[in-house]
């Protein structure tokens, strides 16, 4: 286990990294793509599940490359981390998540202080955000029980997938949820909508730590 400085660090570097090409990608796709917003997304997807890889690759070692409050959240509820830790990766990763926008913004010379005007409302938007973060802590979940050296992979291409399954492209992370609330480009969401993104967020990871603890618990036969 590595010491706490070093996964903190981890944490806040991984979630910073995450949403500087979330919205980074997002502001270059929506240049590029002369207003189709289809191959928009498509650039924004391929750049995120690719980073999705990397990072739980390099720093899934140190920290477990969370970069994200709900899996941090479902974690602590699971007991497989302590309560004060979860909260310190989840301020970390709130952090990070924050610097990333900073960051991606100055890269593309954009306003460095922006508040979205995406509005992303409605029972739709917030029934795919429950049904995405309890998919996403499902496939960490899994990977844990069986396949620990794909967890990257799977997690990169769960969320490539659940851009395009989900009516809400599938944001999953609070820590990023906050982030894209200050960002006015093609990522970004409503300060207004963001905390019914993160209560469902938070609800979908809570239901999947409950059911997932029983679907892959450890059976024995005689």
């Amino acid at each position: 286990m590595m010491d706490l400085s070093r996964r903190l660090f981890a944490e806040w570097f991984g979630t910073m990294m995450l949403v500087a090409t979330v919205v980074g990608s997002g502001i270059m796709a929506e240049r590029l793509a002369g207003g189709n917003v289809a191959i928009a997304l498509l650039g924004n997807t391929i750049a995120t599940g690719a980073i999705l890889v990397v990072l739980i690759s390099i720093l899934g070692p140190i920290s477990g490359a969370h970069f994200n409050p709900a899996v941090s959240f479902a974690f602590a509820l699971r007991r497989n981390i302590a309560p004060r830790i979860a909260l310190l990766y989840m301020v970390w990763q709130i952090t990070g998540g924050l610097c990333g926008t900073v960051m991606a913004h100055l890269m593309f010379e954009e306003p460095v202080f922006q508040i979205s005007a995406h509005i992303r409302s409605g029972m739709a938007q917030y029934a795919s955000e429950f049904v995405a973060t309890f998919g996403l802590l499902a496939v960490i979940f899994g990977g844990i029980r069986f396949s620990q050296t794909a967890i990257p992979w799977l997690v990169g291409l769960y969320i490539t997938a659940a851009y395009w399954f989900t009516a809400s492209t599938s944001f999953a992370n609070p820590a990023v949820t906050i982030a894209r609330s200050f960002t006015n480009s093609f990522s970004g969401i409503s300060p207004d909508n963001m905390p019914f993104f993160i209560i469902a967020q938070l609800l979908g990871a809570a239901a999947a730590s409950i059911i997932c603890g029983w679907l892959f618990a450890e059976t024995h036969t005689k």
